[in-house]
């Protein structure tokens, strides 16, 4: 026969005139020692035309020009399932399947123009099954590979605003790409990028939690010496000293060991507590509205015991608006000074460059009880003698910088400005009184005039010591504790100090004093100091 059959393969197909020679394939397709694969149950047999052969080629030429830099592909997928290929358009109506690996294409190479078509993403649809590889016959030359059957898979391109906008997520190609050809059947479809997962900010206010883990906190082992625990070699407590007075004190002096009286061991506390030094200066203020209470006898005695059990540093003031006499009942110095020639020097004494001893031409120093006195000025008038609220300031200023306790005598009228400052100025408030009715009375009302004043000077009158001296020598001991039984819901200690005629005119001094009278003064002035 001289025509081509159309129901024959290309193979056994005779070529027309003007046609190019039909390439024969260097492989069988079904070697005589392979089983030839079953055709797949819902296709129609295999037939190869020339058609099928070009649109083959035209998809190979296709495959070649497809941008793959454009949207990263991963490889295709193993094979699971044997299912239909799907179908797409094709100039031939008959079905068009992919080639087994490794055979050579018999189609011509004549190109035919190809249509734009719009690239979209293939229907889910099960995998294709690819043919099995075919073994070459024995004695026949070794299969020929194309560049697309190599299982290199595609490097991976970063994805950057460009890709994202021409990739999935848009509707129309980018305008720099050409038209692109539909993807090979066999292709799956394109995975989409998974999209970044954004969170929002915690609230405010609300705590921030670290993804990090927490540093545990290092814990030093502790040192030998903070676990070994030991008694002290050194004695934490006072020893106690044995007696040295009375017949005790006779025991001890004989070789003996006797443990003190109460009475002695009372009195030992209380030099304890007079003898204390105290973080800043202290003033005690000695007051009464009633003359003759006893005011001047208590800052004098006051004054010694705390200079003799606790050393230098203490100043007898006379803030006496009028005939004060702390200094007619003290020992005079080698001069006459007295406060009002202190003022003019307030402010060179304030100075850095003043030094204690500049004080001596001003105060009167008592050489036994190791105390100063400041003298007010008697033999002037009243009014001459008068000071204002600023002096008194600035008289204690000097006082406070250069000793460390100060006991004032005050006078006889509460409402005077100089005599109220004095008590802004106190940290301890003694009341002087006897036993007389009067003194008690006037001593009370006091107190209970500087409760109603302000909230500082009721706290004074509540913490007051009272000192009630004996001065009647008369007085019967139910007197004496009326007067102390009253002044107890007043004040904080009351101390009773007996009758003594080295108190009642002269110059007054604590070693003068008898036993009893010097205990009832250091009683007196620990319970002040007791105060601080």
């Amino acid at each position: 026969m001289s025509g081509p059959h159309e129901d024959s393969t290309p193979a056994e197909a005779t070529p027309a005139a003007g046609d190019t020679p039909p390439l024969v394939d260097s492989v069988p397709l079904f070697p005589a020692d392979v089983p030839p694969v079953p055709p797949l149950p819902a296709q129609p047999p295999y037939r190869r035309t020339r058609a099928a052969a070009r649109e083959e080629r035209l998809a190979e030429d296709r495959d070649d020009d497809f941008p793959e830099d454009t949207v990263p592909r991963p490889a295709a997928p193993a094979p699971t399932s044997a299912a239909p290929a799907p179908s797409r358009a094709a100039p031939s109506p008959s079905p068009v399947a992919s080639p087994p690996s490794g055979v050579v294409s018999s189609a011509p190479s004549t190109p035919a123009p190809a249509s734009p078509v719009q690239v979209s993403p293939p229907p889910a649809s099960p995998a294709p099954v690819s043919p099995a590889p075919v073994s070459p016959a024995p004695g026949s030359p070794a299969p020929v590979s194309r560049p697309s059957d190599s299982p290199t898979p595609v490097p991976s391109a970063p994805i950057t605003s460009a890709t994202l906008a021409s990739g999935p997520f848009s509707s129309a190609p980018p305008a720099s790409a050409p038209p692109a050809s539909a993807p090979p059947a066999s292709a799956p479809p394109l995975p989409s990028p998974v999209a970044p997962a954004f969170t929002s900010p915690p609230p405010a206010g609300a705590p921030a939690f670290s993804s990090a883990p927490a540093t545990p906190p290092v814990i030093e082992p502790a040192s030998r010496r903070a676990l070994r625990e030991r008694s002290s070699f050194l004695q934490q407590e006072r020893p106690e000293e044995p007696a040295r007075e009375g017949t005790r004190g006779v025991l001890n002096r004989l070789g003996f060991r006797v443990r003190p009286s109460s009475q002695e061991q009372s009195s030992r506390d209380d030099e304890l507590a007079v003898s204390q030094h105290w973080p800043g200066p202290r003033t005690i203020a000695v007051v009464n509205g009633k003359g003759g209470a006893g005011k001047t006898p208590t800052t004098i005695l006051l004054s010694a015991v705390f200079a003799r059990y606790g050393g230098a540093g203490v100043l007898a003031w006379d803030n006496n608006q009028t005939r004060g006499t702390l200094g007619w009942r003290t020992d005079a110095g080698p001069h006459d000074r007295t406060l009002l020639e202190l003022l003019p020097e307030v402010g060179r004494l304030l100075g850095t460059g003043a030094q204690s001893a500049d004080l001596a031409q001003y105060m009167h120093h008592q050489p036994r009880e190791k105390y100063d006195v400041l003298r007010s000025k008697p033999i002037r008038l009243a009014h001459e003698n008068r000071l204002s609220p600023a002096d008194v300031d600035a008289i204690h200023a000097v006082a406070a910088k250069f000793y460390r306790l100060i006991i004032i005598d005050s006078g006889n009228d509460e409402s005077d400005p100089m005599w109220l400052r004095m008590i802004d100025h106190a940290d301890q408030l003694v009341v002087a009184t006897t036993t007389r009715a009067d003194h008690a009375e006037a001593g009370a009302l006091l107190l209970e005039a500087l409760e109603d004043r302000d909230e500082r000077s009721a706290r004074l009158a509540q913490q007051s010591v009272v000192v009630v001296s004996q001065a009647d020598p008369k007085a019967t001991p139910t007197e004496i504790e009326n007067v102390v039984s009253g002044y107890r819901a007043l004040a904080r200690d009351v101390v009773s100090v007996p009758f003594d005629h080295e108190m009642v005119d002269g110059h007054l001094r604590y070693g003068a004093l008898a036993k009893r009278t010097q205990r009832a003064w250091l009683a007196a002035a620990a319970s002040v100091a007791r105060g601080f």
